[in-house]
């Protein structure tokens, strides 16, 4: 192989790291960190502008001072922290043993093809921890089980909205309008002794902690761009989240 194809490939690998991390949900200072000390080790220079929906690359070659450029359009995000912890691990091992090209390619590759959990474990999962929020403001056993069908359901709705493509937001919405739904019957039948804090719950699941996290962390480091960016998609969300919850007390007249 060529220096000039070695170089293109290894173009072609920072920036698909540079991808699965953003997509992934990390941050901007996290990623850049992680390439550069992939680049380190690879002998390249790397200045990547790093956006919610694009990411624009320039690598120098510090032996032959030959650049690149390379713009590569990102697909849905979702969230992965296994991925960033991963990836991040991979960077430290590569810097201290000093991996080839081939090397850091074979274990993207093997972060790449880790398995996630089973869907029907994440609805368990997510509604047991909406129902362990309900319990924590006050709700008894009957509130908790509100909290689990809503979440439940909810969830359930939303991974077969992502399914057919749905827009996020409309997504966003139609879960918590599910959620809030199913909540307000427990307000309607009076269900448990703390109904509304079922209702209150239900949709907590939804709450964009990480991309409002990670607003914060941009603009502390100067990432002004991004950080805006992920601050307006964190507002879009809970605007979402609201006008689902909105909707529902609207229709069973819950005004409390």
């Amino acid at each position: 192989m060529s220096n000039s194809e070695e170089f293109t490939k290894t173009a072609d690998l920072l920036l698909e790291i540079t991808t699965l991390l953003m997509i992934s949900g990390a941050n901007t200072e996290r990623i850049n960190l992680s390439i550069e000390r992939f680049s380190s080790i690879l002998n390249i220079d790397t200045h990547s502008w790093i956006n919610q929906k694009t990411i624009i690359m320039t690598l120098t070659d510090k032996s032959s001072q030959k650049t690149i450029t390379k713009v590569q359009n990102l697909p849905h995000h979702a969230l992965n922290f296994l991925t960033i912890s991963e990836i991040s691990k991979a960077s430290w091992t590569a810097t201290h043993e000093n991996w080839s090209l081939d090397e850091i390619k074979a274990e993207i590759e093997r972060i790449k093809n880790l398995g996630r959990y089973p869907k029907i474990v994440v609805l368990v999962a997510v509604s047991l921890a909406v129902a362990g929020f309900c319990n924590i403001f006050k709700g008894d056993y009957l509130n908790m089980l509100v909290a689990f069908i809503s979440a439940f359901i909810a969830l359930l709705v939303s991974q077969q909205a992502h399914k057919l493509k749905y827009n996020m937001y409309v997504r966003i919405f139609l879960a918590s309008l599910t959620a809030s739904l199913v909540a307000s019957l427990g307000v309607v039948f009076n269900i448990g002794t703390n109904p509304e804090t079922a209702l209150a719950t239900s949709i907590l699941f939804l709450v964009p902690g990480v991309a409002l996290i990670n607003s914060f962390t941009d603009l502390l480091e100067s990432n002004i761009l991004n950080g805006i960016v992920r601050f307006v998609v964190g507002t879009m969300t809970v605007l979402a989240i609201a006008t689902g919850l909105f909707v529902a007390m609207y229709i069973f007249s819950i005004n409390k």
